[in-house]
């Protein structure tokens, strides 16, 4: 039964055909049934209207205004000729739904003000001679509300498929934006793995590049300090690597939601390791927490991090020799303060801006960009008397 709904509804005209050819068959039946002397007009004229009108079912869907024209053609060719109407002007009722529903909305308006006057001018042309003037009244009402029903059905057909075809193209345009709104969060997600991938780079390249000139200026005094440097920068550069394959994992695949499981994810508590490391690699860093240490949101304690890591980096290539470093975190009741602070010589500011003498990375833009990110405050400049300071404000709830 499927199988044959969906032939029918891929071949309407067949299913038209056939039900034109039912009423082609039953007008046929009655004209032929009742003698020609009680009807008004030939034989002959009937069966060409009832051909006509046949024709009109067939070809209702396929051209529904040619088809409502070719009836009001021929109803009017009755009139005229006195031919009087038979069970094959019911195509009337039908061209009158499929124009109200599928056809032009001149041809839907047409349609109704044939229907509204069909009865009326039948009833004018062949009038009933017993009936009083409320009985043609009445007549006249009974035969025009068949063509007001039907293109009533009709009109709501065409709403219900238009209404029908608004939901679907809005669930078309949803699908897209959903697209496009999954392409957004994988390019600002692969975007945020750039900064994180520049930020391990630079915290241990930094790292190995002080460790190997220290390792060069004591080879040949002191060789175990040149031991210890080398096993340092052997272990910071396995560790460099491991977070790189794992970022660079991250965005040759751009699956989003592999991200949790490759991307690490520093907090505060991290802080401490990143400070001892800096210290083993001959920068003297002072680190101070103040205030009751609680749990942070992930992005507040990321964001600290990597403040701290970007600063100290700084601090090392721009601080110059003899070069100290203190970092301040502080817990507040609505957040949490980062103070970084240098006592060397500096380096422009448009260097820490760039984040290197290269003029390559994020340095003090991309510490603004993830400030922001969580609705805080970044503050950045030299210190009166030398060196630079950072100092942040993180809230626990960004500002909205």
């Amino acid at each position: 039964m499927q199988r044959l709904y969906d032939f029918l509804r891929r071949h309407p005209t067949w299913v038209d055909s056939f039900w034109a050819v039912a009423l082609l068959g039953i007008s046929c039946a009655s004209i032929w049934k009742l003698g020609e002397a009680q009807h008004h007009g030939s034989r002959a004229a009937m069966l060409a209207v009832s051909v006509v009108m046949s024709l009109v079912v067939a070809l209702r869907r396929r051209f529904p205004e040619p088809m409502l024209l070719l009836a009001a053609a021929t109803g009017l060719a009755q009139l005229v000729l006195d031919v009087e109407t038979t069970v094959a002007n019911f195509a009337m009722l039908v061209i009158v739904c499929a124009n109200a529903a599928v056809g032009a909305r001149w041809a839907s308006r047409f349609g109704l003000y044939t229907g509204l006057a069909a009865a009326p001018l039948a009833q004018i042309r062949w009038p009933q001679d017993e009936a009083s003037f409320p009985g043609h009244v009445a007549i006249v009402l009974f035969q025009t509300a068949p063509f007001v029903l039907a293109w009533v059905l009709g009109d709501s057909m065409r709403t219900r498929r238009a209404y029908f075809a608004q939901l679907e193209e809005r669930a078309a345009r949803l699908e897209k934006e959903r697209e496009a709104q999954a392409k957004v969060a994988v390019a600002a997600e692969r975007a945020r793995i750039a900064r994180e991938l520049h930020d391990v780079v630079a915290h241990n390249v930094s790292v190995m590049v002080v460790q190997a000139d220290g390792a060069a200026y004591v080879l040949d005094a002191a060789p175990d300090q040149a031991k210890k440097a080398l096993e340092t920068i052997s272990s910071t550069g396995r560790q460099a690597l491991a977070e790189m394959r794992r970022l660079l994992g991250v965005l040759r695949t751009g699956e989003h939601k592999e991200v949790g499981e490759y991307v690490p994810q520093p907090d505060v508590e991290q802080i401490d390791e990143l400070v001892e490391q800096c210290r083993s690699s001959g920068l003297p860093v002072d680190f101070k927490v103040e205030g009751t240490p609680r749990p942070l949101p992930s992005g507040v304690e990321l964001t600290a991090y990597r403040i701290v890591q970007e600063a100290l980096t700084n601090t090392r290539k721009h601080g110059g020799p003899n070069t100290g470093a203190s970092v301040r975190l502080v817990y507040f009741d609505d957040g949490l303060g980062l103070l970084v602070e240098d006592d060397g010589k500096g380096a422009p500011h448009e260097m820490y801006e760039e984040g290197g003498a290269d003029g390559q990375g994020h340095g003090l833009i991309g510490m603004r960009e993830r400030v922001g990110m969580v609705g805080g405050t970044l503050d950045a400049g030299p210190r009166p008397g030398g060196g630079f300071r950072i100092s942040a404000l993180l809230p626990l709830k960004p500002a909205h």
